[in-house]
């Protein structure tokens, strides 16, 4: 029996909005949704202590199965108590299946894409399909009926990675949250290859259930709805999927050309899934697709964003302070118009860095390569996010969530 409770508390039921709150109960801890779950790759967040996370109010943390099997190993962290004593953190993670690598490793690192065509939340600016190059250099993982063979990012040793094994690393790594394996199709694949990898992460799901179930760990498994950007082969996935005995869905793989028809993809998926689960969006985190999600119904997202964006000089802000869809609700701190800016990042947050220093000063870090400058432009840009997710859950529980999405991003 899984450590898993979801309750919905509030829904919003007009022609063109279905969003809602809710409680996820799990072993660790409550979590309240619909939420942002703040991926920590290796089991932390880049620059930020536990105390750090704890003062945000992060309720849940994403860790990265294909990294910690790597280093230090799932079997170093299970004797060292599982990830959160590993981690010295009491709430609740979740843990991906590695999945996702085959998709990274594989197609997307011949084709250099992510998840959509357009990626916009990518600090170097949004990729146009036209602009795509194949890349010549070698692939690093292998795609067969049994699983995923590939080499190690670190030091090119071999390794392979099947839906039994993913479920083995992940009852060591102790998650309350697993993700079943699956494999990630890229945006540029064709239909064929997508309808052929659907069936193949059909057959993965089952046997992720089969293996999950021997080993009665009390952990949540959420099985991952796949299909590109094809309506048929989304409403078959949703179908299978929710036909099967999972703890919670999961939405992932290409979601479009644009951040039109993910909204679209979302449609032909959300309707189709079974109220009572919680539904999480994976990789996706950008202001205006955290709206349009939520909006349609969605429970739980996570995202690298807000962390990789800081480290990369880019700092999040707010309506008030000029933060808008335009300019995707972030500046450049790093530009030297900052370079004698005494206002706060953001003069209307409330965080802790904002009331502390100024643009001139993280301006001068940045420049200065001094590790600091990570730690300020990455608590900021958590606390607007998880900030903004309680804006909208109270939205939502006082029935003005359109409104507000409205202030945000003119829709």
């Amino acid at each position: 029996m899984a450590n898993i409770k979801f309750t919905v508390k509030n829904k919003i039921n007009s022609r063109c909005c279905k969003a809602r709150t809710g409680i996820l109960e799990l072993k660790h801890g409550a979590v309240n949704t619909p939420a942002f779950v703040p991926v920590a790759t290796k089991a932390a967040i880049k620059a930020l202590t536990k105390d750090d996370l704890e003062e945000l109010g992060i309720e849940i943390l994403m860790c990265n199965t294909y990294h910690l099997m790597l280093k230090p190993g799932s079997k170093t962290i299970d004797e060292l108590g599982k990830l959160n004593r590993f981690m010295h953190w009491e709430k609740p993670v979740m843990t991906d299946s590695g999945g996702f690598q085959a998709f990274s490793l594989g197609y997307g690192m011949e084709f250099t894409t992510g998840k959509l065509f357009f990626y916009e939340d990518d600090a170097l600016g949004k990729k146009d399909i036209k602009n795509i190059k194949k890349n010549s250099g070698p692939k690093l993982a292998k795609i067969t009926e049994e699983g995923i063979h590939f080499k190690s990012v670190y030091d090119g040793s071999r390794h392979f990675l099947s839906p039994e094994e993913s479920m083995r690393i992940q009852h060591e790594l102790g998650s309350d949250i697993m993700f079943a394996f699956d494999e990630c199709t890229s945006p540029l694949a064709t239909y064929n290859y997508t309808k052929e990898s659907l069936a193949r992460t059909h057959r993965w799901a089952e046997r992720c259930i089969i293996f999950h179930k021997k080993e009665k760990t009390g952990q949540a498994l959420f099985g991952i709805i796949q299909g590109g950007h094809y309506e048929d082969l989304r409403k078959e996935g949703t179908e299978f999927i929710c036909g099967l005995p999972f703890d919670g869905i999961a939405i992932g793989g290409s979601l479009g050309k644009s951040k039109k028809e993910m909204g679209e993809i979302l449609d032909w998926i959300v309707p189709g899934i079974p109220g009572d689960r919680p539904i999480h969006l994976l990789g996706i985190g950008a202001v205006e697709d955290i709206f349009e999600s939520v909006k349609r119904g969605i429970d739980l997202f996570d995202c690298v964003s807000p962390a990789r964006l800081a480290r990369s000089g880019y700092v999040y802000i707010l309506p008030k302070s000029g933060g808008s869809a335009k300019n995707k609700f972030r500046y450049r701190i790093k530009n030297a118009g900052f370079e004698k800016d005494t206002r706060p990042l953001d003069p209307e947050c409330g965080c802790r860095m904002c009331r502390t220093y100024s643009r001139a000063y993280v301006n001068h870090l940045f420049r200065s390569d001094e590790y600091l400058a990570y730690t300020i432009a990455t608590y900021h840009n958590l606390y607007f996010i998880l900030d903004l997710m309680k804006e909208i859950r109270k939205a939502i529980d006082e029935n003005r969530f359109e409104g507000l999405m409205g202030g945000w991003v003119g829709v």
